[in-house]
C-alpha cells in the first residue's frame, strides 16, 4: 500500500533553542507525531508566498491551530484581543483553496476549522468570553484545558468517534459565528458554539475546534490518512 504524504501547515514565529534566538518554521511535535502513527508522512508547510505549489505533491493537508485570522477575512473590525499573522493568513487561505480545488482531504484544527469557515464564507466570534460569559473554551492560560462536546448522530465525525458526549483537548477563544454555506455542523459545546463541521460531497473535509493532537485518540488522524490513501 502506498504511503501518503500528509502536509501540515506550520508557524513562522522567533523561537530560542540552545544559545540560538531567531525566526524558525515550527510546529507541535504532537501533530507530527499523530500523523505519522497513522500511517501517514508528515510534512511541514512554512507560511512563504507559493506554498500552494505544494499541495500538487501532496495527499492530503491539515490546517493547524495558531493565532487569530485576520477579522477583515470576514468583514469584522479587530477586537483587542485578537492576535493575527497576516503571512501565515495569506499561506494557508492559499493552500486551502488549492486543496479543495484539488479535491485532497482536509482537515482543520481550531485555527484551521475557523480559517475554512471564513474561507468557505462563514464569520468569526472574536472572544468568546464576551459573548458566553466564562472560560471554559479556554481554561487553563498557558495549555490544554478540557470539556465537553457533543457529537451528532448519522454523520461522518460520529462514525469516527462515536455520537454522544466526549470530553476533548481545548485552548481557543474564538469561534464559529455564522456556518458557511455547504458545511454541516456536527458537534458543539455545552454552550451550543459549534465544535466540529464536514462538507457532504467532499472525499474529506472535516473541521474540529478542539485539539485531537493533545489527545489520545488519533482516529481523526487515521481516517485522513486513509482518505489520503484512496
Amino acid at each position: 500500500m502506498n504511503t501518503p504524504v500528509i502536509g501540515i501547515s506550520a508557524y513562522s514565529e522567533v523561537a530560542r533553542w540552545r544559545a540560538w534566538e531567531q525566526r524558525a518554521t515550527l510546529l507541535p511535535q504532537n501533530y507530527v507525531d499523530r500523523v505519522a502513527q497513522a500511517g501517514g508522512v508528515p510534512v511541514l508547510l512554512p507560511p512563504v508566498p507559493g506554498i500552494e505549489a505544494a499541495i500538487a505533491h501532496l495527499d492530503g493537508l491539515i490546517i493547524s491551530g495558531g493565532p487569530d485570522v485576520e477579522p477583515w477575512r470576514y468583514g469584522a473590525e479587530p477586537d483587542p484581543t485578537v492576535v493575527t499573522r497576516p503571512d501565515r493568513d495569506a499561506a494557508e487561505f492559499a493552500l486551502f483553496e488549492a486543496a479543495l480545488a484539488a479535491g485532497l482531504p482536509v482537515l482543520g484544527i481550531c485555527r484551521g476549522m475557523q480559517l475554512i469557515n471564513v474561507a468557505l464564507g462563514g464569520t468569526l466570534i472574536q472572544h468568546l468570553p464576551d459573548v458566553f460569559g466564562h472560560d471554559e473554551h479556554s481554561p487553563v492560560a498557558d495549555g490544554m484545558g478540557e470539556h465537553k462536546v457533543s457529537v451528532a448522530a448519522s454523520t461522518g465525525l460520529a462514525d469516527l468517534a462515536g455520537a454522544g458526549l466526549h470530553a476533548v483537548p481545548t485552548h481557543h477563544h474564538q469561534g464559529i459565528d455564522r456556518l458557511a454555506d455547504g458545511l454541516v455542523a456536527t458537534a458543539w459545546a455545552q454552550d451550543g458554539l459549534i465544535e466540529a463541521f464536514e462538507r457532504p460531497g467532499h472525499p474529506f473535509l472535516i473541521g474540529v475546534q478542539w485539539h485531537p493532537e493533545a489527545g489520545q485518540d488519533g482516529a481523526l488522524f487515521r481516517a485522513l490518512t486513509q482518505a489520503a490513501r484512496r
